[in-house]
């Protein structure tokens, strides 16, 4: 059994930051699990000006860091690490990575909703088959063959440098003409990395496995490149689920069902901003989802009948 905490948060972003800031203040052993500093909608965001409590204008990525810094500050764990699969079932909740399996009292998901269906034709034909959505999962299988990573995110730039260490070729396909990271960036200096900018890849195909995919440049000339592997970093609307199989209700659109308090259906275990659907999808609406779960999440620790209202000290 891996050491235990008190409270395992997954996901980085506004709820999941604002559950760790409660839950650590609480005095709970907390440690945030996200996949990325980078990846979330609020990372995206150029300009916010409606936040609470900040005067002038700043980026997501400001207020983010924010927020980041608090949880910390008052004593929450934070590692940047991709959750693959969680075991819901026991007393003692698991949350499994790569590296490392973290054991916990409770779970907050706070995943978000940047996730998407298969939108490229052969896409989901070809999952886990050539296809995939984690190169630190599957990048070993990829030794000195060639693949490319579809995105322009700073999340698709670090997925391409894990790629670079196996694969013979990686070409990092964007159909913007800029990739969203410093032109600097550490990762692009791989000599295996071939940026192609401007171009959309408009199909994956092969017979048993992936062997090519068709893609457009902006004025609709269409090339062909033989790879045999397709890492697909693209963002939508739907929520990011994926690491729980079927380990809990959802509902039909794959939202995480909760009450108002945030509990699921399974006891011990929350939910918090985006990942739930909820109608409004404001930062402050997701931060205060966090800090009703974290609320929830101490009761439930301590077998207080109450919530205990955190309104200093």
């Amino acid at each position: 059994m891996s050491e235990l905490y008190d409270v395992i948060i997954i996901g980085g972003g506004p709820a999941g930051l604002s559950a760790a800031q409660y839950a650590a203040r609480a005095k709970l052993r907390t440690i945030i699990l996200d996949k990325s500093r980078t990846a979330g909608a609020l990372a995206y965001t150029h300009k916010i000006e409606n936040y609470p409590g900040f005067i002038k204008p700043l980026s997501g990525k400001e207020l983010l860091d924010t927020f980041r810094n608090q949880a910390i500050g008052f004593g929450a764990e934070y590692v940047e690490t991709q959750v693959i699969g969680v075991n819901l079932s026991g007393n003692v909740k698991e949350a499994f990575t790569l590296d490392k399996n973290y054991s916990g009292k409770v779970v907050i998901i706070a995943t978000g909703s940047m996730g998407r269906k298969p939108t490229i034709k052969g896409e989901a034909e070809f999952l886990g088959r050539g296809v995939s959505y984690c190169a630190i999962c599957d990048a070993a299988f990829y030794k000195g063959k060639i693949v490319c990573v579809i995105g322009d995110s700073e999340e698709a730039v670090k997925e391409a440098e894990i790629l670079t260490k196996f694969a013979k070729t990686v070409y990092l396909i964007t159909p913007s003409q800029k990739l969203k990271v410093e032109e600097d960036h550490p990762a692009l200096k791989a000599q295996n990395l071939k940026t192609v900018l401007g171009h959309i890849v408009t199909s994956i195909e092969g017979n048993e496995i992936v062997e090519r995919i068709r893609l457009t440049d902006p004025d609709k000339k269409e090339t062909v490149k033989e790879l045999s592997g397709v890492f697909v970093y693209l963002h939508g609307s739907k929520p990011i689920i994926d690491f729980l199989s079927s380990a809990m209700e959802l509902s039909e659109e794959e939202c995480i069902l909760t009450n108002k308090m945030m509990e699921t259906s399974i006891p011990g275990v929350f939910a918090a901003g985006d990942v739930t659907c909820s109608e409004v999808r404001q930062v402050i609406a997701a931060a205060a989802n966090g800090c009703v779960a974290a609320l929830s999440a101490e009761r439930y620790i301590t077998h207080r009948k109450r919530r205990k209202y955190d309104w200093g000290k």
